[in-house]
């Protein structure tokens, strides 16, 4: 794992304080230095997603092969009760004691992180969130409910399964809803083990229907990987496609 920077903060919306990790690029801490993108990232503990996903941004970097880009690491608490949405399906609530809390937790990073962010470090406003399996989920519900939080949403494996597919089955209603919509949104899944893969596919179909003309998308499927191998597997060839290094004009 890079050097990085920890604090924490309070969220009101969540009635609880958070651990944030921050990676930044080797010699962009300095009053003169440039305004970068930030890379959120739910699953951002110490523990837990962040060491591989900020070391795929340092060696990207350090290759030539990304821009330079901030990496944002949210650490959890209450994981389940914070990447899903409300359910009505009886066996989804069996996951955890609590579950639901998505709506929350998006207003804790639009109205507290992303300032704080803000407040700390030269940012540049060009904002993406990467998310795999249940924050995968929340990656896709982010997208179709607040499409304008970020710039590019990156969904590995999510788990569109929740809520018997309600994301997928209102996809197309809410596209609709944002026609000015102008996101990046990247899709992948793994093996049909969990039936993620169909649920995927069923999403790309809304897409395809319904997505304003300013979306770019894309869904890539990865059948020769597992759902618990994707975000390592993949991560490293997903972010240097999307965020590569800006070449110099001849």
């Amino acid at each position: 794992m890079p050097p990085h920077e920890t604090f924490t903060l309070h969220s009101a919306a969540l009635n609880e304080t958070r651990r944030i990790n921050v990676y930044i690029p080797p010699g962009f801490n300095t009053a003169r230095s440039a305004a970068l993108p930030v890379l959120y990232m739910p699953d951002g503990g110490v523990e837990e997603d962040f060491p591989h996903v900020s070391s795929t941004v340092h060696a990207g970097i350090a290759a030539g092969e990304m821009r330079p880009m901030m990496v944002v690491g949210i650490e959890n608490t209450e994981r389940r009760r914070d990447m899903t949405g409300p359910t009505t399906v009886e066996e989804d609530r069996r996951i955890a004691p609590r579950v639901g809390g998505s709506a929350a937790f998006r207003a804790f990073i639009a109205n507290e992180l992303i300032p704080e962010i803000g407040r700390r470090y030269r940012v540049s406003g060009e904002r993406a969130i990467i998310g795999e399996s249940l924050a995968g989920l929340f990656v896709v519900e982010t997208f179709l409910a607040q499409p304008d939080l970020f710039d590019t949403y990156v969904a590995l494996s999510p788990s569109l399964w929740w809520n018997g597919e309600a994301l997928v089955r209102t996809a197309g209603d809410r596209l609709r809803a944002e026609p000015c919509t102008t996101a990046t949104l990247f899709l992948s899944s793994a093996d049909a083990e969990e039936n993620i893969a169909p649920s995927v596919v069923r999403l790309t179909e809304q897409l395809r229907a319904a997505a304003p003309a300013g979306v770019r998308w894309r869904y890539v499927p990865r059948p020769d990987l597992q759902h618990s191998t994707i975000y390592r597997s993949s991560a490293p060839g997903v972010l240097r496609d999307l965020f590569p290094a800006k070449r110099p004009a001849r």
